[in-house]
């Protein structure tokens, strides 16, 4: 399964490649922001397969990561999958 999961902004990665690190629910990765206009630090974006597809509010992040939490192994097989994408 591949899904788009809601990632805070954290920090600002590489500027110049528009690569910003976001929070995935606990998990760290680097996402490619070119899509969007430009964010701040603690925006909320959904994130698929590396890139951030679209800005999201803090309500709709939080009604979308409990509706993923309760699809229980499906999601938590998703978020292994992320952390080991952004492995060196």
């Amino acid at each position: 399964m591949c899904l788009a999961i809601p990632g805070q902004v954290v920090s600002f990665e590489d500027e110049t490649r528009q690569i910003v690190k976001v929070d995935v629910a606990g998990v760290r990765r680097r996402v490619h922001v070119g899509l969007l206009d430009p964010l701040q630090i603690g925006d909320w974006v959904l994130v698929h397969v590396g890139f951030a597809i679209s800005r999201i509010d803090e309500q709709e992040a939080a009604r979308t990561l409990r509706f993923l939490e309760e699809l229980g192994a499906q999601f938590e097989q998703e978020l292994e999958e992320l952390r080991r994408s952004d492995e060196p």
